[in-house]
């Protein structure tokens, strides 16, 4: 039997990240809920560097950062692939990956969480990032190919947990009238078959990052 676990939260991005490609593949895994206040001996063993979720742990080795994890799964699982066979189209697959990671990322979490001078700047950024996503995909659901595949995965932040996190801070910056491509595509993704189902529950995602803005204010009194 497969020994593989899953260290996580259940409303992180970067933990369902890993959750889909595990799912993808078809593989059994058991996940453990973190609690970032207070990390686990697990957590602090299996990722003593970055202390930070999500940690694949498969036959007693630990993986760490949610995109290296996902091409492992990949590589390592048998069942649909993640990455295209093509050189060039997983060229460009991770090309779009570390768009999202290292673009997209940064500049959401201080157009959401930031204020001021820093907000406006940032969502300036966001709007010009959006436009650079909407040519991309002015005419496909998919960065790669006809399927949901690596940078997909990738781009779940700005799919479905950006537009959460915006209802839940009451600070809109993305609607359809601005970015009507990427709204379109982010309708898509949300119903796309392949990770449907293992969507976290919108009204309790919710719920969780209304009370993370509620208490950031209070704390600010």
């Amino acid at each position: 039997m497969v020994d593989v676990k899953l260290l996580g939260l259940w409303y992180s991005p970067f933990s369902h990240r890993v959750e889909w490609a595990l799912k993808i593949k078809g593989v059994e895994y058991e996940f453990v809920e973190e609690d970032l206040q207070n990390k686990s001996p697990l957590l602090l063993e299996y990722n003593p560097i970055h202390k930070k979720i999500p940690v694949l742990i498969h036959n007693g080795k630990p993986i760490c950062e949610s995109m290296v994890i996902v091409e492992y799964i990949d590589e390592t699982f048998e069942g649909p692939s993640i990455l295209p066979k093509d050189p060039y189209d997983r060229a460009i697959a991770r090309f779009w990956a570390k768009f999202f990671d290292d673009k997209c990322m940064p500049v959401v979490g201080k157009a959401i969480f930031g204020s001021g001078e820093e907000s406006d700047k940032a969502k300036e950024e966001l709007g010009d990032l959006i436009k650079i996503l909407e040519n991309e995909l002015k005419d496909k659901n998919f960065f790669v190919g006809d399927k949901f595949g690596f940078a997909d995965i990738a781009g779940n932040l700005m799919a479905y947990w950006m537009g959460i996190i915006e209802e839940a801070s009451g600070n809109i910056f993305v609607t359809n009238e601005k970015f009507p491509i990427f709204c379109n595509w982010r309708n898509e993704y949300i119903n796309c078959s392949t990770i449907k189902e293992y969507l976290p529950p919108g009204d309790a995602t919710l719920a969780h990052f209304k009370a993370h803005f509620e208490a950031a204010a209070a704390a600010q009194k």
